[in-house]
This record gives C-alpha cells, sequence and structure tokens, in this order.
C-alpha cells in the first residue's frame, strides 16, 4: 500500500490598497489550493483629509488579514498547521511608524500621497540632481523618505516618538511574528539606499537628520523576516514558529510571480495603480527620474537586478470611479461587456486617468482626471466604461514611450489575467496602442508571494520554481487596429499636452 503524501503547503499575503488576498499553494505541486480576499464585496477606503493627502490605518490592514487567512483555512478544509513558510507582498512606498513598544504612531501615508513633494524637492536641491541619480536612481520626490521628514517637520511630537519605521509588509510581518527587518529592495524603494556604497544613504539620512537606528536590520529578501507569535497562530489556526521568508513590494512581487527576474524581460500589472516594469543588469536611471528604479527581489552583492518602473497613479482606481460614480449599478465583468459594445475611440470620447497624486512620469506634476469631447446626445453609460479603459492603455503608452526613450528595446510584456487584463477591450487597446506582444499567466500577487516563500524556505530555487506557471492567453498586435488606435492615442496625446499646460499656468 503506497502511503498518502504529507501534504505540506505555503502561504502568501497580498496587503493591497482596496482589500488583502491570501492564496495557499501546495508547495510540491505548486498548485493553488485555494484563494480567499477580505473585504470580499466592498474596497478599502483611501482616506484623503486634504487634497493630495492619501492614508490607511495598518490595524485594518491587519485585521483583514486576519479575516482572509481565516477565510481561507475555511475554505479549502485543509489543515493551515500544515502551512511551511509565509511570504507577504504590499502596496510600495506607504510610511507606517511605531513607538518602542511597537504601537503606531499616527495613520499610515501610503503611495499615492503627495503630500511630501516639498521635502523631496529640498533635499534634491541640497544633494543635487545628478548625485541623486547616480546614487539612488531617483529623485527623492514624495517616496518614503520624504513622507517621513514631512511627519518630521509638521508633526515634532509624533516624530519624537518614532522607535522604526516601516513599509506596510514590514508591520504586517510585526504582527505575525514580532520582528522588524528591511532589505536593500525595500530602502532603495522608500529612496533611503545608495546603490553605489551598498548602504544607507549618508546623503538622505544627513540632511533630513535621520537616524539609522530607525530601520530594521537589513537582510535578503528571500530570506527568514521573523516567525509566527504563539499567539497569533492561535488566532488563525496555524503552527507556531512558521517563518515568514519572504518580503517585497508589489511590483517586485508582480514581476517575481511572473518569472521576471532575468535582464531584459518586462511585466506588466493594471491593479488600483498600473505598472510597467523592466529588469536590467546595471545601475541606469531616466534623467527626469519618471521612471525609477529599485533593487529587485534578486537583487544581491556581485549581482545587479535593478527593476525600472514606470507608474500610473490613475489605472485601476479610475475603473473604480466611474463603476461607482455611475451607481455601483453594473459589476467590473458587465462593465468590459458593456465596453465591448462600443466602437474603437468610444466615438470621441477620451479620458486621462489622472487625479490620484502627483504622477512620476509627468515629473511629479499633479494633473487632474478628466473626459474629453463628451456629446450628450451620443454618450451613453457604456462609451464612459470604455473611454476609461482606452485611456487607461492610453498613459500606459504614454509611459512606455518614456521607457523607450531610456532604451526599453522589449517586445514581449507579461501580465497576470487579473484586474484590468480581464477586459477584453482594455487588453486588446492595450496591445495594439503599445506594439507589444501580451502574454497573461495564470498568477496572482498572492501565489507569487506563496512562491516567493518557497525560494525563501530552500524549497524551490529561482530556477524551477515557475516550472508550473500556466499561460492564459497569448494577444498580438494587429495592423489595421494598430494603425486606428495610433491616430485615436495622438489625438488623445494632444488633449493631454494642453491639460499639462493648464495645469502649470
Amino acid at each position: 500500500m503506497i502511503a498518502e503524501r504529507k501534504k505540506r503547503f505555503l502561504l502568501g499575503i497580498d496587503i493591497g490598497t482596496s482589500a488583502v488576498k491570501a492564496a495557499l499553494v501546495d508547495a510540491d505541486t505548486r498548485e493553488v489550493v485555494a484563494s480567499a480576499s477580505f473585504p470580499e464585496t466592498v474596497e478599502r477606503e483611501i482616506r484623503s483629509a486634504r487634497q493630495g493627502w492619501a492614508e490607511q490605518d495598518p490595524e485594518q490592514w491587519w485585521a483583514d488579514v486576519k479575516a482572509a487567512v481565516l477565510l481561507l483555512g475555511e475554505r479549502t478544509g485543509e489543515s493551515l498547521e500544515a502551512v511551511e513558510a509565509i511570504g507577504i507582498t504590499y502596496q510600495m512606498h506607504g510610511l507606517v511608524i511605531t513607538d518602542a513598544r511597537r504601537n503606531l504612531l499616527r495613520d499610515a501615508i501610503i503611495w499615492c500621497d503627495s503630500r511630501a513633494l516639498q521635502e523631496g524637492t529640498a533635499a534634491l536641491e541640497a544633494i543635487g540632481k545628478e548625485r541623486c541619480l547616480q546614487h539612488l536612481l531617483n529623485y527623492p520626490g514624495n517616496f518614503t523618505a520624504a513622507k517621513l521628514a514631512w511627519v518630521k517637520r509638521h508633526e515634532p511630537e509624533v516624530y519624537a516618538h518614532i522607535d522604526k519605521i516601516m513599509l506596510p509588509g514590514d508591520y504586517i510581518a510585526l504582527r505575525l511574528g514580532d520582528s522588524v527587518t528591511s532589505t536593500v529592495s525595500m530602502l532603495s524603494e522608500g529612496v533611503f539606499w545608495d546603490f553605489r556604497e551598498q548602504a544607507l544613504s549618508r546623503d538622505i539620512l544627513d540632511f533630513f537628520g535621520f537616524d539609522p537606528g530607525i530601520f530594521g536590520t537589513t537582510q535578503p529578501v528571500f530570506s527568514n523576516h521573523g516567525t509566527l507569535s504563539a499567539a497569533v497562530a492561535g488566532e488563525l489556526h496555524m503552527k507556531a514558529g512558521t517563518p515568514i521568508t519572504y518580503k517585497a513590494g508589489d511590483q517586485l512581487n508582480n514581476a517575481l510571480s511572473l518569472n521576471v527576474l532575468k535582464p531584459g524581460e518586462i511585466a506588466t500589472t493594471a491593479g488600483t495603480s498600473g505598472v510597467i516594469y523592466a529588469v536590467t543588469d546595471q545601475l541606469v536611471y531616466d534623467p527626469l527620474s519618471r521612471i525609477n528604479g529599485f533593487a529587485h527581489v534578486n537583487h544581491l552583492p556581485g549581482q545587479t537586478r535593478i527593476g525600472l518602473l514606470l507608474c500610473i497613479n490613475g489605472a485601476g482606481i479610475s475603473n473604480r470611479w466611474i463603476r461607482d460614480c455611475t451607481g455601483a449599478q453594473h459589476s467590473y465583468a458587465q462593465m468590459n461587456e458593456m465596453a465591448a459594445t462600443v466602437p474603437a475611440g468610444a466615438d470621441g470620447l477620451l479620458y486621462f486617468p489622472f487625479g490620484n497624486g502627483a504622477e512620476r512620469m509627468l515629473e511629479n506634476r499633479i494633473v487632474q482626471a478628466g473626459f474629453g469631447g463628451i456629446d450628450l446626445n451620443k454618450h451613453s453609460t457604456a462609451h464612459l466604461y470604455r473611454a476609461v479603459q482606452e485611456g487607461i492603455a492610453f498613459a500606459f503608452r504614454y509611459g512606455l514611450d518614456i521607457m523607450r526613450q531610456n532604451g526599453l528595446q522589449a517586445k514581449v510584456v507579461k501580465a497576470g489575467k487579473a484586474n484590468l487584463f480581464l477586459s477584453q477591450v482594455f487588453a486588446q487597446v492595450f496591445v495594439n496602442v503599445t506594439g507589444l506582444t501580451l502574454e497573461l499567466y495564470h498568477t496572482d500577487a498572492s501565489v507569487g508571494a506563496a512562491i516567493g516563500a518557497g525560494i525563501g524556505f530552500g524549497i524551490y530555487t529561482e530556477a524551477n520554481a515557475f516550472e508550473n506557471l500556466r499561460q492564459a492567453a497569448v494577444i498580438i498586435p494587429e495592423a489595421g487596429l494598430s494603425q486606428h488606435y495610433e491616430t485615436i492615442y495622438q489625438d488623445w496625446l494632444k488633449k493631454m499636452d494642453q491639460q499639462i499646460l493648464q495645469n502649470k499656468s
């Protein structure tokens, strides 16, 4: 009689802007056993007390993590005590601060918050543009370092009590296992890391007056970032001591989940924000810092792996906004179906997907979202849905052209079949306006985090971790459609340039 294989699992947790998602992956087959999201039917809000501000409560993330994991356990019927390792991915660039007792000092200032532009600009002027690009690969902008400087300047009583600063994934790891760790990848996304010196940036620390003791211990992405405490293990019906062996920002993790690890490979995602992410083995940068460079998950001493990231703040959030503005009467699937009934170009209706904070690809300008060419006698709700999806795709093309100006030569891009890429309209417009062949795969962020945990735990290597990655579709540009969309895009681009000029005045 053949003994039944002892099951062992990997748990992936994705701390998104709108929800937390958890996935349970069979460590031996790499198959997804179950997944769960929380909240299930609504999306978490971004609080904005003032224009350009964006905050969320880390305690809500933690509550949602616990709810998602418990829901996962209910759905699978498997014992979560068989989880061998945990991986975490999270919304990038957010600032979480705690005191010496690990208590939160304020809500998190998240990725799309623009309040710290003044602090970032001051650092840029003091350190110098060329030195910032050479050493940080970025301008300080409104990244985590500038956000922390804003707290120091405007909330000195809060800053005085800071013991540790964290990114969102660090905080969830802390709540799971009571350890505070960091990585070069995480420090670079906060613009705290000097790539030339391979150390915390003295320029940033000295200019802002930050104490290096506020950071967690720096270690590789694929390593032990703490172990599950007995108290939390009891709450989640898991095994105490289960290690957290992977922790990375969402866009780096998205690339990992698509097996985008080698120089020359690129990935894209269209969630709350939209991103094109290209891997290189060179310390390169955009002279205007419209593209950002961060240490990829497999960046190590002696192995340079930089992720060049082009971000569009107003991607999926635009789709959610138009859904809510039309009474939330249609599901996203229904919106996609309705958009498909409208001809390419939405009968002249254009949409500009901005309005969610300073856009780095627009040199940190705060540009408002808007429609152009509305015809009250012609345009319907379906036109609005299609115009929004087309406008987001056009913004991807705008960003891709910036990356091409900086040497990107890729012809194929990978994406998970999720979010906006579930829309046939969006995928078709994306392919034909960018000229890229799109490979879609059955994966998502939480699954990527689980596989990352498997690499960190030593079950997999980078070479074999994605042997079972399944392709969902390949969409290639069509000459006739590409030409048609090029005409529409040029009209969109002309009007967008006019909008930017209006914002300057």
